[in-house]
This record gives structure tokens, C-alpha cells and sequence, in this order.
């Protein structure tokens, strides 16, 4: 899998992926052509998980008699109660995050397992929050793709699953705390479950078993499509414009550039 970047993380021992020369770190990029074939990978990719998870009793060490059925501060990883207070008092619906009634959107392509997304929702996305979206004025509407590898793929769809539950944005935010090396496994049923247990009121079991379902492989595709159309080749991605219409690309000079971001929302309000 091409890679624009490279990750500041160790990789597995694989030849190394080709290196755009010029600027800083940026996105984690992609070939277009696997967005276009992610959703035939998904599904063979969901058949894989699902017995896994059966055969292994929820897999990678955790029973599925370990696991709460509510998820909890108590039961949380390392980031959640922060996360929690993050998004306290911020409505969200599915992936959308917001006020309905905000002027601007920003649309954003994002990869869970992609570490350029983690520097950018943990460094840029705070002072967003503050500043843009608790006050009414931008919606943040999620569009996570997979195209890094099968972690990818795990994470999505658990996110797409959170969402069903209006805690999309906890659960991707707890698994960028916890962050590991890309296409290592680490984003395993294990690790989705211990996500899952660490958002307070998440029914755990709910979204374990949500993840296969035909609502969220349909969801899916309509992001592997959107990308294409949007000639996604790297994560983070971001749009930006007035809610309603076609936003803008928002060119990132790296991945925790938050002043191209602000000034692409300020061009946007009305």
C-alpha cells in the first residue's frame, strides 16, 4: 500500500513505501484504486472478524463474559475520561457532530489507524471544538474510509456501529489515544471492545454485534464511493463550506495545520 508520508511510527519489516520528498508530514496517502475495491475487502474482511470473534470468545484475550455491557469511566483506557469531557454537551447524530442548525460543515475523511489523523484530531480538533463547534457555528460530519490495511477496516466499522449509538466520535477519539503500529493487528476485537468500554452509556455487546450488519456494510460503500468522487488520496482529507452546499479542499500544510483549517471556516461563515 503507497504511502505519501512517512509515519513517525516503526512499520512492520516490509519494503519501505514511496516517499513524496517535498513538505513536512501532511496525510497518510493512498492509492484511489483500493477505495474503489474496499468494499469487496470489507466484506470478506467483516466474515473474518465476526468468527473470530465467535471462535475466540471475543478474541486477543478478552471473553465475551469479560466484557461489560455498558461502557463506563471505570472500565476506560488510557485518554477516556478526557475524551468524555471532550465531547460532554456536544450533540452528535451518527457521525455528525454539532449543532444541525451550523452554518458551516466540515466534512472529513478519516482513516483510525492513520497516525497523521491522530496527530490532527488530537492537536487540531480541540481548539475546533471550542472555538467553532460548541458555539453553533461549524457541524463536523465524519466520513472514516479504510485503505491502509485490515485494521482500517476493523475500525471503521466499529466506528460506523459507535454511531449508531451517537458516540461515533468518543470511540474514534479513545482508539486515537490508544493508537498502535499500522497493519499490526493491534485494532482487534479486543481492542474495540476495551473502546467500547470506556465511553460511558456505549452498550458494548450493541455495537460488537452491530458491525457485520447490512446497515453498516451499505454506509460503508457509500464512503468508499464519496471518496472516490472527492479524489481522496490521504488521510486526513478535509472539506470545508457552507452547510448544505459543497465545501472547499482544505490544503494542509501538515497534519496539525490548524490555521489553514481556521481560515478555510472563516471564508465559509456567512
Amino acid at each position: 500500500m503507497p504511502s505519501g508520508k512517512k509515519s513517525k511510527q516503526a512499520r512492520r519489516t516490509v519494503a519501505p513505501p514511496p516517499v513524496q520528498s517535498k513538505g513536512g508530514p501532511r496525510r497518510r496517502q493512498a492509492n484511489p484504486r483500493v477505495l474503489a475495491i474496499a468494499g469487496g475487502v470489507a466484506v470478506l474482511a467483516i466474515v473474518g472478524i465476526v468468527l473470530g470473534f465467535v471462535l475466540s470468545g471475543g478474541g486477543s484475550g478478552t471473553s465475551l463474559k469479560d466484557i461489560p455491557s455498558t461502557g463506563s469511566l471505570a472500565n476506560g483506557l488510557p485518554g477516556a475520561a478526557e475524551v468524555d469531557q471532550q465531547f460532554k454537551g456536544i450533540p452528535q447524530s451518527g457521525l455528525l457532530l454539532g449543532s444541525p442548525k451550523a452554518p458551516v460543515t466540515l466534512v472529513e475523511y478519516i482513516d483510525l489507524q492513520c497516525p497523521f489523523c491522530k496527530d490532527f484530531e488530537s492537536q487540531v480538533m480541540p481548539n475546533i471544538l471550542t472555538k467553532y463547534v460548541k458555539t453553533g457555528k461549524v457541524q463536523v460530519e465524519a466520513r472514516p474510509i479504510a485503505f491502509i490495511g485490515p485494521d482500517s477496516i476493523s475500525g471503521r466499522n466499529a466506528m460506523i456501529a459507535a454511531a449508531q449509538q451517537n458516540r461515533a466520535f468518543n470511540f474514534a477519539q479513545v482508539l486515537y489515544d490508544n493508537q498502535a503500529v499500522e497493519n499490526t493487528g493491534w485494532l482487534n476485537d479486543s481492542m474495540i471492545a476495551q473502546a467500547a468500554a470506556s465511553i460511558p452509556g456505549l452498550k458494548v455487546h450493541v455495537l460488537l454485534a452491530a458491525r457485520s450488519s447490512g446497515t453498516i456494510k451499505s454506509q460503508a460503500k457509500t464512503f468508499d464511493s464519496q471518496a472516490v468522487a472527492d479524489k481522496v488520496s490521504g488521510t486526513p482529507t478535509l472539506y470545508v463550506g457552507q452547510t448544505g452546499k459543497k465545501g472547499k479542499l482544505v490544503p494542509l500544510a501538515s497534519s496539525t495545520d490548524e490555521q489553514s483549517l481556521v481560515d478555510a471556516i472563516s471564508a465559509a461563515l456567512p
